[in-house]
């Protein structure tokens, strides 16, 4: 079985577009220097598992060429926040979408902290901008784990 299976499928389900090679260098080179300038342990952790989400998702995308930059334990390692904190994220916007009325499915995991970030989902969905702010500010509350 194929070591990678568990991504393919988790990243199928979450149904987030596929992009170009050059795309996910990019977003690779740029986790990476976020992961490099975190601090804090907790920090550190939650931007390697940015980094291990892009280079799983880069491989979901049939760009197997790219390799991880670091070891195998830091993968692993990664993989453990990465399962939770991006799963919920796609909860949380499937929610978000439904309750500020879209009529397809919001499948995003960006962070629903970031004022620009949901901009640009509810831009992506036709949403209205003020109100999908509206209900991820409110719905941010009860999602304590996304706090």
């Amino acid at each position: 079985m194929n070591k990678f299976m568990i991504f393919y499928l988790w990243h199928s389900l979450l149904g987030i577009e596929k992009n170009d090679l050059a795309w996910h260098q990019k977003n690779i080179a740029d986790e990476l220097v976020e992961y490099q300038n975190a601090r804090g342990f907790l920090e550190k952790w939650s931007e390697l598992s940015d980094l291990v989400y892009t280079y799983t998702r880069a491989r979901w995308s049939d760009h197997s060429e790219l390799k991880f930059p670091y070891y195998f334990r830091h993968f692993i390692w990664g993989s453990l926040y990465m399962f939770p904190k991006y799963t919920l994220r796609w909860l949380f916007f499937i929610t978000a979408g439904k309750m500020s009325g879209s009529k397809k499915t919001v499948r995003a995991v960006r962070n629903p902290k970031k004022t620009e970030k949901l901009e640009q989902i509810a831009e992506k969905y036709d949403l209205d901008k003020e109100k999908f702010q509206d209900v991820c500010q409110k719905l941010l509350k009860y999602w304590i784990l996304l706090n």
